[in-house]
């Protein structure tokens, strides 16, 4: 069998969302819609991986408080986890971190310094990696390692197998754009200057940030023997 992964959607159904992440996940995604309160049945996957949002993780949501409940019972039965963006702050929070809004936007593409973790196996140390938050973790949670940080502050931890990552190494340049236009309680200049930096060169530097996904299904691999047996090719990038 190849390796099963629960795909917590919350991006409210963004087409782009789907696209990416089964483009950089090489395994069987079930993916679930939790903005529309869709969860899975039960624990039975080999790993969980939370998307990003337009959400805050503190917002008082019936969605984002049943996301966190499944999450909870999934780090608790210690299943590996990826959260990117609101996914991490997630983690973040049901670890027991904090979460809390930055009062500016880090957006576009940036540079990013890792620890040397083996999610960034591959990764140059300072890397290009595209991203669009106003909320971020301030506080890590007991027992998690700062793996990732930018002058924003934290953009990574590990806890175990339970990985947060803040920026957005699945995007493409057509979702980069798109979110990015959707912003539109910034400044119009701002927009317009964010979205001149999405080029194809800008896109070539930060390809490297993908190696994180394979690097993610080789820990869940480490952690299941037999998923590792049953593993096929890597994932291809755009």
């Amino acid at each position: 069998m190849r390796t099963r992964i629960a795909l917590l959607n919350a991006s409210h159904n963004d087409p782009n969302t789907t696209r990416n992440f089964r483009r950089e996940l090489d395994a069987d995604l079930s993916e679930f819609s939790v903005t529309d309160g869709e969860l899975p049945d039960d624990y039975e996957y080999d790993a969980f991986v939370v998307t990003g949002s337009r959400a805050s993780v503190y917002w008082d949501e019936p969605w984002i408080e049943g996301t966190r409940d499944w999450v909870r019972g999934a780090v608790e039965r210690d299943l590996p986890a990826l959260g990117i963006c609101w996914g991490h702050q997630l983690l973040a929070d049901v670890l027991g971190g904090t979460v809390e809004p930055m009062g500016e936007y880090e957006l576009g593409y940036r540079t990013v310094t890792h620890t040397g973790d083996d999610l960034f196996a591959g990764v140059p140390e300072e890397f290009t990696v595209f991203t669009t938050h106003s909320d971020a973790v301030t506080e890590l949670p007991d027992g998690a390692d700062l793996i990732a940080e930018n002058d924003y502050g934290v953009h990574g931890f590990r806890h175990g197998d339970v990985f947060g990552l803040q920026s957005h190494p699945e995007y493409d340049p057509e979702t980069a754009e798109s979110v990015v236009r959707g912003k539109d309680h910034l400044p119009a200049e701002r927009i317009e200057a964010v979205c001149d930096g999405i080029t194809e060169a800008a896109y070539a530097d930060a390809k490297p940030a993908k190696s994180i996904f394979e690097n993610f299904a080789e820990t869940i691999r480490t952690v299941d023997p037999a998923a590792e047996a049953a593993s096929g090719t890597v994932a291809a990038d755009d």
